[in-house]
């Protein structure tokens, strides 16, 4: 067994060698589209966005301006040289850009037509400069919808954060990240309660935790590497997010997670006790490692399952690198990730086998821990119910009854603390108030406090991401308002699609109506891609969009378009979508899903867009992110890019 586990380490640090010599630094990233000029003309625009601490250069530099090579240009001709969209700053007499910056060069298509070539450039840091390094890029002219096809070059493949170890110090930390969602937090109790009674001995429980660590990293890793090889050999992504947004959104998966942490619930109140199949026992008395092994096995495979919804944005974020040309670097970011997500759940699994050294000294302590754990599971087993309730428009948890749900688990969970509950396995005999239980009355209690306001309406903007949108709720203390004559001051696309934007805001549901809003009112377009069971875009909505500054400048200037991409409302026959492969699409969530998946290229949410009259971008996606001052400076660019 242990030769096994040094050769699976030994293939997965091949892997990761073998990626950090394939993988060189990228100084600039690049993207290209086309926008109609004029009869037969075409302006292509190429967006630049140097890495952090590096710089680029306009076309009028002397020394280091970018040129542009066409390779295949069909019935196309370049009209004039390349010139710079985008206002540089003079530095020495050089052009130069910090930031993302545009070029444009005109082209005319009488006949439309297909452009290939390849953009060379160099970009400087302090004390160094790039050789001039070129990018390739594919596009075609004269569609109704111009879209860019890119050529990723291998230089290219460590992303825009500006090298591969950044890209690796980014997953590891949103690996560590990911233990405080509410996708994931709720696990911690389900492996404490697992592992404190899986093991006989301290060396057994140490290599169980160990296990349980490297199985939580393969399912990580070795599904998603063959996913990326799929997807790289079949061209296309379509039906891999497809399968993610399934299992994050779809009522069948997290109704069985809600149950199954129900199940846990009762068996930690002592209900019943949870074991294994007799034949798994039987089979285990005669080789107790592959018994031991087949229910760890299960544990993290749960986990996986279980916190996707919270982990689906990084690994969409990975799928859409694979499907750019990148190959090696998602592998070598997944493998970070899923190793740091890993590590304090095997942490957690090796510290109930030094608790059961403790057993026989610590009376009934142990059990007292079970059945607290046993409340925080009913309470966050909620979030799954919730997000199919969301997506599906069940009504069933409205904010005020999920809140309620909680107020009472809570409060019963502080009575328990106190000595006026007892379960099944309790010690009968009452025992002095201690110290550290108090300490857990007086957070308990103040928890429960804090949250009474939200009956009325309070954000309660530290449970943004566990809770439904406040739009779900029935009253809001001061508005005499409720949620369903709310709703109809939306538009008549959200009344339709019985959908509502947050914090009051109106906006539309469709990117059409968006963009003829836009041309009407001559307003950039604010596109949020979001999602019901999206636990960063409720976040994103508390605590950013909900800052006074924000608010102003989404109702004054911007029109505003929410795409749900996990939606489950059907849609008119009229308005189903054909992928290139021939799918159709048929429901809201879908459609947006594919959607932005082709036009923006990006397979998470949140992500947000700013665009034009004529939907093209106007400053690059931007992502999760809860810097406020940093949002205010992305709106206001939008808005200045649009008034140029």
């Amino acid at each position: 067994m242990k030769k096994y586990i040094a050769n699976i380490f030994l293939f997965l640090l091949c892997l990761t060698l073998q990626a950090l010599a394939q993988v060189q630094e990228t100084t600039v990233r690049w993207s290209v589209e086309a926008s109609p000029a004029g009869d037969d003309l075409y302006e292509l625009i190429f967006t630049g966005v140097p890495a952090e601490s590096w710089h680029s250069y306009g076309t009028l530099s002397k020394y280091s301006a970018p040129t542009l090579t066409v390779e295949e240009a069909g019935n196309c001709t370049l009209q004039g040289p390349l010139y710079d969209i985008s206002e540089a700053v003079m530095e020495d007499g050089d052009p130069v850009f910090h930031g993302a910056f545009k070029l444009g060069q005109k082209v005319s298509a009488p006949d439309g037509g297909r452009l290939k070539g390849y953009l060379t450039y160099l970009a400087c840091t302090e004390g160094s400069c790039t050789p001039p390094t070129d990018w390739e890029f594919e596009i075609e002219l004269g569609a109704p919808v111009v879209h860019s096809t890119v050529i990723s070059n291998p230089e290219e493949e460590s992303g825009a954060d500006g090298s591969l170890w950044g890209l690796i110090l980014e997953a590891i930390i949103w690996g560590f990240a990911m233990l405080l969602t509410p996708c994931v937090f709720p696990m911690v109790p389900m492996t404490v309660s697992f592992f404190l009674k899986s093991s006989s001995s301290p060396a057994e429980g140490r290599f169980k935790a160990f296990m349980y660590g490297l199985f939580i990293v393969l399912l990580y890793t070795v599904p998603i590497c063959l996913i990326i090889l799929i997807t790289w050999l079949a061209g296309g992504d379509a039906v891999t997010a497809d399968i993610f947004n399934w299992l994050a959104t779809h009522w069948l998966p997290n109704s069985i997670f809600f149950i199954v942490f129900m199940l846990f619930a009762a068996s930690f109140f002592g209900a019943f006790e949870i074991v294994l199949p007799s034949r798994l026992v039987n089979s285990s008395d005669k080789n107790s490692e592959k018994g031991g092994l087949a229910g760890i096995f299960f544990m993290a495979l749960t986990l996986v399952l279980v916190s996707f919804s919270c982990t689906g944005p990084i690994v969409g974020s990975v799928l859409i690198r694979s499907t750019s040309g990148e190959f090696w670097t998602p592998m070598v970011t997944m493998l970070a990730f899923s190793v740091a997500f890993a590590m304090p759940f095997t942490v957690l699994a090796l510290f109930p086998s030094l608790l059961k050294k403790l057993k026989g000294k610590s009376g009934s302590w142990l059990n007292s821990v079970k059945v607290v754990l046993g409340f925080i599971e009913v309470a966050l087993g909620f979030k799954f119910l919730s997000v199919a309730d969301q997506t599906y428009h069940w009504g069933l948890l409205d904010r005020e009854v999920y809140l309620a749900i909680w107020i009472v688990v809570f409060s019963l969970l502080g009575l328990y603390l106190l000595g006026k509950i007892k379960f099944p396995h309790d010690d009968p005999e009452q025992k002095p108030l201690g110290v550290i239980r108090l300490a857990l009355v007086i957070i308990v209690f103040s928890f429960v406090v804090y949250m009474i306001p939200g009956m009325w309406g309070a954000p309660l903007k530290a449970l943004s991401g566990y809770l439904p949108p406040l739009e779900t709720q029935d009253f809001v203390l001061g508005n005499g308002v409720s949620a369903s004559t709310s709703r109809a001051s939306q538009s008549p696309v959200g009344q339709k699609y019985d959908l509502t934007m947050p914090l009051g805001l109106e906006g539309f549901f469709t990117l059409e109506e968006g963009l003829s809003a836009s041309s009407l009112k001559g307003k950039p377009v604010f596109v949020d891609i979001t999602g019901h069971g999206c636990v960063n875009c409720r976040e994103m909505e508390q605590r950013v969009w909900s800052d006074p500054r924000v608010l102003d400048i989404l109702r004054n200037e911007y029109v505003i378009v929410a795409l749900y991409t996990d939606d489950k409302t059907k849609l008119d026959k009229e308005k189903w979508v054909t992928t290139e492969g021939g799918k159709v699409l048929k429901d809201l969530g879908r459609a947006n899903s594919y959607m932005v998946r082709e036009r923006f290229g990006v397979n998470a949410q949140p992500n947000y867009a700013l665009l034009d009259s004529d939907g093209q971008l106007l400053v690059p996606v931007r992502g999760y992110n809860l810097d406020v001052d940093a949002f205010i400076e992305f709106l206001r660019s939008g808005v200045a890019a649009y008034r140029k």
